[in-house]
C-alpha cells in the first residue's frame, strides 16, 4: 500500500488571528502564524484573560469550633 503521491499538509487556524497555518517543522510559531500572534496569546495568559471556572470547595475543618478559646 505504498503511494508516491505527496501527503497534503495539515492546515490549522492561528488561535489569535484565524489565519491558515501549515502544520509542519518549517512553521516556527505553530500553532500561531507569527511571533506577534504568539506574543498576544502569551500576554493574554499573563493577564489572566483565560480562566477555567471553578467552584471553591470548603477546606477541611473550616468553620469547626475546636473549643480552644
Amino acid at each position: 500500500m505504498s503511494s508516491n503521491q505527496p501527503v497534503a499538509p495539515r492546515i490549522v487556524l492561528c488561535p489569535a488571528c484565524g489565519k491558515d497555518v501549515v502544520w509542519n517543522d518549517a512553521s516556527r510559531y505553530r500553532p500561531f502564524c507569527s511571533a506577534r500572534c504568539k506574543g498576544i496569546d502569551l500576554g493574554a495568559w499573563a493577564n489572566e484573560e483565560y480562566r477555567v471556572a471553578a467552584k471553591e470547595e470548603p477546606r477541611p475543618n473550616e468553620g469547626l469550633d475546636d473549643g480552644s478559646d
